[in-house]
């Protein structure tokens, strides 16, 4: 028999809670009326509220790595190469991931406090005693939001990644704009794409309802709120970490 310690224990307790969450915002996601409003409401919040971060962080990524590879790559011969390996690596792993990282502290920490919040006060029983399910009201729009915000939050980290370091190849390296933006398109390809919004639908997704699930199991007061929003955090950046890694492995394997 195995002897599973009391980490452990609780590493399957919440991946089984995550999982009956999960469930039950997918079946509150087919039942009419369908929650429009609340759900515009938090694309707004999670979506528009945070391109401004994710364009600053995407861009100056970008730079750096364009000037880290220019520099680099300058020994072989081979700086013109800079924008095919940054546009690659942004599009591919950094756009995706840094957004979702960056997206993840700032949002789903957010819904951990506000629906912890809602939970020490009590708030979520008098939304149960009102004949309401706490799931389509708090949970599930806010997962949907998430999932539908993040890839475009992306699409847009893509494009300034790639821009700010097409910017800084053209300096360091010494090419005109027409090589940098003939080199990015011969580069880049359709499956690529594919690669980095599938992983930010994914992580959209772990953002919204890790927030959620979190929040939903915090006691003790606002010291416990404080806890649960510093927890989501962690989980949010070990999960987000942990499956890029996974994904990449079955997008490798599925289109090379």
């Amino acid at each position: 028999m195995f002897n599973l310690s009391a980490r452990h224990k609780e590493f399957f307790s919440a991946i089984g809670e995550i999982t009956y969450l999960t469930r039950a915002a997918i079946r509150e996601l087919f039942k009419r009326p369908f929650e429009w409003r609340l759900i515009n409401h938090q694309i707004v919040l999670g979506g528009i509220d945070s391109w401004s971060i994710t364009v600053l962080a995407a861009g100056f990524t970008g730079m750096v790595l364009s000037l880290q590879f220019a520099i680099g790559l300058e020994p072989f011969g081979a700086s013109m190469y800079t924008p095919k390996v940054v546009c690659l690596g942004i599009v591919r792993e950094l756009g995706p991931v840094l957004t979702a990282l960056l997206v993840g502290g700032r949002v789903g920490s957010g819904y951990t406090a506000e629906i912890g919040s809602m939970n020490v006060t009590e708030q979520v029983d008098a939304i149960k005693a009102l004949g309401a399910d706490p799931v389509r009201k708090l949970v599930m729009p806010r997962v949907l939001a998430m999932t539908i915000a993040l890839p475009l939050l992306t699409i847009v980290a893509d494009i300034v990644g790639c821009f700010g370091g097409g910017i800084i190849t053209m300096v360091e390296v010494g090419v005109t704009g027409r090589f940098v933006w003939e080199q990015t398109i011969e580069t880049l390809e359709i499956v690529d794409l594919l690669h980095g919004l599938s992983k930010s639908i994914f992580f959209g997704y772990l953002i919204g309802i890790i927030g959620c699930w979190n929040g939903l199991k915090t006691h003790g007061g606002t010291e416990g709120v404080g806890i649960a929003t510093t927890k989501t955090v962690v989980y949010l950046s070990i999960a987000i970490l942990v499956s890029d890694f996974a994904l990449t492995r079955i997008f490798l394997a599925i289109y090379g």
